[in-house]
């Protein structure tokens, strides 16, 4: 019998949600589970949620207008502005996160490279 972590969960749960999208793949980087695109991390489960990449603005905005939103912060490192964590107890509802995740894909895919 086998049981299933929160954090197996969610990594079955936005698998689900995002191998489905074009170009998006999955490897684990520095032990974190990361989603990519164009060889760029987009995403990446940490802690209790999801990180993200997206503008500034935008992120700033999520930060200030959402609850379950706060600024991305792996192995309790502050992360740079572009990235934010989008936390939810149930992984089933990042469904609801959709199109910002695809936003983050399509910001990440238009980035030029540093």
């Amino acid at each position: 019998m086998t049981t299933d972590t929160p954090e197996a969960s969610r990594k079955s749960q936005l698998d689900a949600l995002l191998l489905k999208l074009p170009g998006v793949s999955a490897r684990k980087i520095n032990g974190l589970d990361a989603y990519f695109v164009s060889d760029k991390m987009f995403a990446c489960i940490s802690g209790d949620g999801v990180g993200l990449r997206l503008p500034v603005a935008t992120a700033t905005e999520l930060r200030f207008s959402r609850e379950n939103v706060v600024p991305f912060q792996p192995g309790g490192v502050t992360s740079s502005r572009e990235w934010i964590q989008i936390d939810r107890a149930n992984a089933a509802d990042y469904e609801q996160d959709l199109e910002l995740f695809r936003a983050s894909l399509e910001f990440v895919k238009a980035a030029r490279t540093r």
